[in-house]
């Protein structure tokens, strides 16, 4: 296991030094889409349309954070469960997005993406929300404000703690997990 610090927009290059396991401490601009924002931004991919962001070497968080108290940038924004994400992230992973943080097991369509398309899952830590948020130095909503908590976001992070999940090499940290405990 490694530790990286890396700025976004991520390359090929930061995701080819990538491994499960690795720590990873994002500064730059990451976006905030579930499932709701997921689906149109595949629609307008569908239809030709601009989307409001550029996809190349981003990162997407799965979050719906809380109001920020007066003051804060952002409330708890602790991650959401990814399969809900999966069957968008391929389509975005083609069109340029590198890398997507949020908890749970991701499916087969998706990690191949990763490896095709060099992209990475990275994993936020559940239930450390309010922790997480202290990251977050910056947050506007840039699209979709009707949906509420999961409006897309443009966040502003620093040093932005998450582990890499499923790697541009086929690599994921549960199944190594899950291999490694029943040697035990």
């Amino acid at each position: 296991m490694a530790e990286y610090k890396m700025t976004t927009p991520l390359t090929d290059e930061d995701v080819e030094k990538l491994k499960i396991g690795d720590i990873v401490y994002l500064s730059g601009t990451i976006y905030t889409a579930r499932d709701a924002a997921h689906k149109r931004l595949v629609d307008l991919i569908n239809e030709g349309k601009e989307l409001p962001f550029d996809l190349k070497g981003s990162v997407i968080y799965f979050v719906g954070p809380t109001p920020p108290k007066p003051g804060e940038p952002i409330g708890s924004a602790g991650p959401t469960t990814s399969y809900r994400m999966d069957s968008y992230s391929p389509i975005l992973i083609k069109h340029g997005q590198k890398g997507m943080i949020g908890k749970g097991k991701r499916s087969e369509e998706v990690k191949e993406a990763c490896k095709k398309y060099k992209a990475v899952y990275f994993g936020a830590t559940g239930g450390a929300g309010a922790l997480i948020a202290k990251r977050i130095k910056k947050a506007e909503v840039i699209a979709y404000p009707e949906l509420g908590p999961e409006a897309i976001r443009k966040l502003e992070v620093e040093d932005f703690p998450v582990t890499v999940v499923n790697d541009c090499y086929g690599g994921d940290l549960y199944e190594e997990g899950r291999k490694k405990w029943a040697k035990a």
